[in-house]
Parts: C-alpha cells; sequence; structure tokens
C-alpha cells in the first residue's frame, strides 16, 4: 500500500550547490502505484494512516505528527551518520566538518533523526570524485537502501556504532555552502587517505 501525502511545494532556495534531484519534478506516487499494480491512497494529513502495516517506509516527507507515529514502525533512510550527522543537509554538513560520509536507515522516533540505527551505508569518496559525481552516489545510495531495506532488517549493520552524537543540524546558509564547497578538494583528499 502506498500511503501519499499531499505535495507542499515550498519556495524555492537559493543554493550554490543542489545535492539533491527537485522532488517537484518526480513522477507523482500514484502514477507509479499504478503502473507497479499497488493500492494506493490519498491523505490529506499524516493522521489519516491507519496502523495496519507492519512496517512503514517513509520516503520524501517531512517531520510526522506523533499521532502518526504511535503503534508504527517507520522506517527512513538519512543521508548523514546518524547520531553524528543529523538533521538537514546533512551531506553539506559532513563535508564543511570534516565528518565520514553515509546513509543511515533507521526507525522514526519522536526526535529527529534519533531514532534505533538498523544499518548504515558508508558512501565511497574516489580521488576523481567531483561534488556533483559524489552527491550523485550519496543519493543513489539512500535509495538503494530503501528498495532494499528488507535485506538490512536481516543484516543489520553499523561500522559507526561507537561515533559521537551531535545536535541536529539546520539548513545551511549560502556563506557555509560557500565553505563547503571551497573546502570540498581538501576533505576528499582526507576521506581517501583513511
Amino acid at each position: 500500500m502506498i500511503y501519499s501525502l499531499p505535495f507542499v511545494s515550498k519556495e524555492e532556495r537559493a543554493v550554490l550547490f543542489a545535492h539533491r534531484p527537485r522532488q517537484s519534478e518526480a513522477i507523482s506516487a500514484e502514477e507509479i502505484a499504478k503502473q507497479w499494480k499497488i493500492p494506493f491512497r490519498s491523505c490529506r494529513s499524516d493522521t489519516e494512516i491507519d496502523n495496519a502495516c507492519e512496517i512503514y517506509i517513509l520516503t520524501g516527507g517531512g517531520i510526522l505528527s506523533h499521532e502518526c507515529l504511535s503503534g508504527k514502525r517507520i522506517l527512513n533512510a538519512h543521508p548523514g551518520i546518524i547520531p553524528n550527522c543529523r538533521g538537514l543537509d546533512a551531506f553539506k554538513w559532513a563535508i564543511l566538518e570534516d565528518k565520514p560520509l553515509g546513509v543511515s536507515l533507521h526507525y522514526i522516533d519522536t526526535e529527529v533523526d534519533c531514532g534505533e540505527v538498523v544499518a548504515i551505508q558508508p558512501t565511497s569518496i574516489y580521488p576523481s570524485d567531483s561534488l556533483q559525481t559524489l552527491a550523485r552516489r550519496h543519493y543513489e545510495n539512500e535509495i538503494a537502501m530503501l528498495a532494499n531495506f528488507e535485506l538490512y532488517l536481516q543484516n543489520p549493520k553499523n561500522p559507526f556504532a561507537d561515533i559521537a552524537f551531535c545536535k541536529s543540524a539546520k539548513r545551511m546558509q549560502p556563506l557555509e555552502e560557500r565553505e563547503m564547497i571551497e573546502h570540498f578538494n581538501t576533505y576528499k583528499e582526507k576521506m581517501c587517505e583513511e
């Protein structure tokens, strides 16, 4: 079953580097459901999502209400290593702050990016990477983790189990983003050496 909440188009933010595809340019969930003959239910709010499923997969959503979370096991792929790189723009913050890069498959709870980690998939970094190629591979890792969630549930792995807990990050501002872009080659060299 696919439960679909209304797409809320946000004002386009000016960014120096777009590290993810625009959701507004994606195929609709309803069209995907129809193509694959998956039952589809359009919901006005997350409180309309029943507790009928054993596991739910969140694909591109915001913060869910406490009422929606109650009684559900909801998996999410976060583009950062939890609990070290939480919140928004995790890919960019990892580069700016010299943190390892990876995707976390985790259960959602009431705290932002703090739920139980099922698995972490490090994102490989190559000497020839550009910021664009690395961002694309990182995003593809996110999609792959969601698509293969059952394999990770059967075979959990977390090579970063002892990583430091950090506070949840806010959206990266243009000045910080400029610093991240300028820092990329240094970051890449450092991470390729490790």
